[in-house]
């Protein structure tokens, strides 16, 4: 069955775009994922996406470790998102589909500034809009960035790609007896301190009362099965 869902704002994490021994970019991957969201567009889907930079580096890690301020670390980080949405524009643009590159952080001989009003026309031409750089401040995740963006650009939804097929009571790679959910509450997310996304983005989304869509994208055309309703997923909806 059909989401209802039309225009949605795909959050993926650096991380999946990871080489297996460790360089920050598998070339394979980033096409398979340009194809897979090409198909969703071809689908009648509207994508904006979310793409994170802990492939590169992790602003709060850097932090933690003593030598660096958060607001550098973070500043850091987003310049990992940047690297990380314009090797994506690039794949979807190999794969087909005309994609733009807006940066929170302004570059402008490098990508364009975001600005809501240019994205939803992009959007509405049937462009892919990926967003880079975060919110553009430091203390903010890119889980917060996606869930921002998708209410600015009245997105029907956030998919959150993940390397499993909902959201668990646990790790259900390290726990066997986690249990799945097919529908949450953003409330029941909170309370339960579920960790597929933090705090302030489920705050956020529960405000502007945006469902988030939890579910694995490893598969070929998996986001366009997802919003289909042909892959398990769990929903965290008002």
């Amino acid at each position: 069955m059909t989401m209802p869902f039309r225009r949605v704002l795909v959050k993926l994490s650096g991380e999946a775009l990871m080489a297996a021994d460790g360089y920050w970019l598998d070339t394979q991957i980033l096409s398979a994922l340009a194809q897979d969201i090409a198909a969703a567009t071809r689908a009648g889907f509207e994508i904006a996406i979310v793409v994170g930079g802990g492939n590169i580096i992790r602003g709060a890690r850097m932090s933690a470790a003593g030598w660096i301020d958060r607001p550098t670390a973070d500043s850091m980080g987003m310049l990992g998102t940047v690297m990380n949405s314009l090797a994506l524009e690039t794949a979807l643009n190999a794969a087909g589909v005309a994609a733009r590159t807006m940066s929170a952080v302004s570059m402008p001989t490098i990508c364009e500034t975001y600005a809501r009003q240019p994205a939803l026309h992009h959007l509405d031409k049937g462009q892919v809009v990926v967003l880079a750089g975060g919110t553009g401040n430091p203390f903010f995740t890119t889980d917060t960035s996606a869930v921002l963006r998708a209410a600015e650009l009245r997105c029907d939804a956030v998919l959150k790609a993940t390397q499993v097929d909902g959201v668990y009571s646990a790790d259900p790679k390290k726990d066997p007896s986690a249990t799945r959910f097919d529908r949450l509450s953003h409330d029941d997310a909170i309370a339960r301190d579920l960790k597929v996304m933090d705090t302030a983005a489920f705050a956020l989304a529960r405000e502007s009362r945006l469902p988030i869509i939890v579910g694995c994208v490893h598969a070929p055309s998996s986001v366009t099965a997802i919003l289909d309703g042909r892959s398990r997923s769990t929903i965290v909806a008002p």
